[in-house]
């Protein structure tokens, strides 16, 4: 079964039934619908149901609205399904300023499209809140795609995390160190381990730059520098090009390899 995500609710939602969107100005205005509705009503359950439950994250009466919405929009399917065409819906018992298409939407509408699986590493080390969150959400979403066999996704969004981490790491020691960064690119480039000195702006480089410079750095440990660079010609083949030209693909030792680096690096940052 496919997955799907709030927003595509919502744009469902909005595209069947724009009325939604709105709050009345009166109990009374709110949209009765019938067995002609069976249709879209059915549709909006269906994909509703196929949310995953963690990113249902609203809580208090927007959640209790949310279950009962979807719960009275169900019945109703249910009840036209079994040739009860007569009846009828808009509203809910408990809640009956709004319609139950409407309670959905509410909630949907404030739910994320991606949070971090459980058991994904809290990152407390880095400071910068929405940084850590899309972190944590970019691990969370490799190891869903892991679990689900998707091996090219778990490598390559395992990839975009080390990367994302080991810069995060470079800004941070220069910060505290300002010139550190220079410093290890020239000697680098002087053993030959880099072919270029790197460019003065960190967010430039790729993953090789990353790995080299944190570990010259002794941010990172030498077990782990060698777990990202199997890891990081994997990250290369979100280019199709790239991909076609060594002959690679992604399976589940890249997938394991890539993931493995990602926690190593966790570890060494924390």
């Amino acid at each position: 079964m496919a997955r799907v995500v709030p927003s595509q609710v919502v744009a469902l939602i909005d595209r069947l039934f724009p009325w939604a969107a709105a709050q009345p100005d009166h109990p009374n205005d709110l949209h009765q619908m019938d067995y002609g509705s069976l249709g879209p009503v059915s549709a909006i359950v269906d994909m509703t149901e196929r949310v995953p439950d963690e990113v249902v994250t609203v809580q208090g009466d927007i959640a209790n609205g949310y279950y009962a919405g979807l719960s009275t929009l169900r019945s109703a399917v249910h009840a036209w399904q079994s040739g009860h065409q007569q009846t009828y819906v808009s509203r809910v018992g408990a809640f009956p300023e709004l319609h139950p298409i409407t309670l959905v939407r509410v909630a949907l509408a404030q739910c994320p499209d991606s949070v971090p699986t459980p058991g994904t590493a809290e990152l407390n080390f880095i400071t910068d809140a929405p940084l850590r969150q899309s972190i944590r959400v970019d691990i969370g979403a490799a190891n869903r795609d892991l679990a689900n066999g998707e091996w090219k996704g778990a490598t390559v969004l395992a990839g975009a995390a080390v990367e994302a981490l080991l810069l995060w790491a470079i800004q941070d020691h220069e910060q505290h160190n300002p010139g550190s960064i220079v410093a290890a690119g020239a000697a680098l480039f002087a053993a030959h381990t880099l072919a270029n000195p790197p460019h003065q702006n960190p967010e430039m480089w790729g993953l090789h730059e990353y790995v080299e410079v944190t570990a010259q750095l002794h941010l990172i440990e030498p077990e782990t520098a060698i777990q990202v660079r199997q890891a990081k010609n994997f990250r290369n083949l979100i280019h199709p090009g790239r991909a076609a030209r060594l002959g690679q693909t992604c399976d589940r030792g890249t997938a394991f390899s890539a993931l493995a680096a990602v926690e190593l690096v966790c570890r060494d940052l924390a």
